[in-house]
């Protein structure tokens, strides 16, 4: 049976590189762009913080077995200088790569550890987007980065889905314009998700957009303005609210 997550998707070739480009942008940084708000209240180097303590604690928790308590990192960064911060975001490049490297990602678990790579990739990549638009650089919108986070967005989708009740066989059909065509199938226990586009001449729900609203919905930074003029939706109106209801975290 197909797993309800669909197949692997595979973002270890990308690490080194998404990291890399943040950390041309933050290289060529003045002082005073570090303070540029970045994403609600946050700065563009509270949001470096973020991303680095992110990675911090995946390293901690999966390479060294180190669960430590929650604490306010962002706040606590606010004391480095943007020097200090740069560099320990350079010390900790590559490290993940490297710990993912020697795992297993397809090992069986509730929640596969391919899944659980993608996820963070797809925030990091986002967050580095919203970087590159605080200080007016050019976003990481090759198709090759930006694919992959649309995916990783969409594979939430058959837990939203898991209290829509459907005969087996219905679909619904997600088309985002400059990275695929996915559908979303019931079965006798539950929703699976596959690439390709929907063979279904009736799909119960669907959802058109591109690749640019798609991330920017899913992170909640696409415009209300926007949504109705750039996201399309068609079919069930509880399912296409669960679409347009799509955010980051429910892949996290």
């Amino acid at each position: 049976m197909t797993a309800p997550w669909g197949p692997p998707i595979d973002v270890l070739p990308l690490l080194a590189g998404e990291e890399q480009a943040l950390i041309g942008v933050l290289s060529d940084l003045r002082t005073p762009e570090w303070a540029l708000p970045a994403l609600g209240e946050w700065t563009v180097h509270d949001l470096t913080a973020h991303i680095l303590g992110r990675k911090l604690t995946r390293l901690s928790r999966d390479r060294d077995g180190h669960f430590g308590e929650g604490a306010s990192w962002v706040s606590a960064c606010r004391q480095l200088s943007p020097e200090v911060l740069f560099a320990m975001f350079v010390d900790s490049t590559t490290q993940l790569t490297e710990l993912w490297k020697h795992r297993d990602l397809d090992e069986p678990a509730a929640t596969p550890l391919w899944l659980t790579v993608a996820r963070d990739y797809a925030e990091q990549w986002v967050h580095q987007q919203q970087i590159r638009e605080a200080v007016e650089a050019p976003l990481l919108d090759e198709p090759e980065f930006r694919t992959p986070v649309v995916d990783t967005f969409l594979r939430s989708l058959p837990q939203t889905l898991r209290a829509v009740t459907a005969r087996a066989g219905r679909q619904v059909a997600c088309s985002v314009e400059g990275a695929g065509r996915w559908t979303v199938r019931a079965t006798a226990v539950g929703w699976t998700i596959d690439r390709g586009a929907a063979t279904s001449r009736s799909p119960l729900a669907s959802l058109a957009t591109d690749a640019d609203a798609f991330w920017r919905l899913c992170s909640g930074t696409l415009p209300a303005a926007e949504v109705r003029t750039r996201v399309q939706l068609s079919g069930d109106p509880a399912v296409c609210e669960i679409l347009l209801g799509l955010r980051a975290q429910e892949c996290g």
